[in-house]
């Protein structure tokens, strides 16, 4: 597995992919809706899915926004990035999220396998982020943690 270093990265759209996954993992909310072009889109998960009904993705600064709050805000998520290809203005990562999520009074790990893209415009803003990623593989690992 190749460690990918923001400090050091020069393809826009792998840069913009390392500084999602560091505001993700500082909870850095202004930085992370920084990033987005203001016609940006999020599709996490592509298609229809609980965390978007219509399968249109997130595509205003209200709607991006909202799925920070929901999806990110309250959760704990580590971001390992095992294999990005870039080419053009785009980065495709393969990725893993353990994540540790509060319901109630009580707290779930879960994982997310996937592949995750990142596409750029020429100011280096994101266009698209987009997850190829199985909402009943996620829904499998869901485990209650202790304390």
């Amino acid at each position: 597995m190749t460690e990918y270093n923001l400090a050091t990265e020069k393809h826009p759209a792998r840069k913009i992919s390392l500084m999602s996954r560091e505001f993700v993992h500082n909870h850095n909310k202004a930085g992370w809706l920084g990033m987005f072009a203001e016609n940006g889109i999020i599709e996490d998960p592509i298609g229809v899915s609980p965390l978007d009904p219509t399968g249109k993705g997130h595509r205003t600064p209200a709607e991006r926004e909202a799925f920070w709050d929901n999806n990110i805000a309250n959760s704990s998520i580590k971001i390992t990035i095992h294999d990005s290809y870039a080419a053009g203005n785009e980065v495709a990562n393969h990725v893993t999220l353990d994540m540790l999520v509060p319901m109630g009074d009580k707290k779930f790990s879960q994982q997310v396998n996937g592949v995750f893209t990142y596409l750029v415009d020429g100011q280096g803003k994101l266009l698209a982020l987009r997850g190829y990623w199985q909402l009943e593989d996620a829904a499998k690992t869901i485990r209650e943690v202790a304390g």
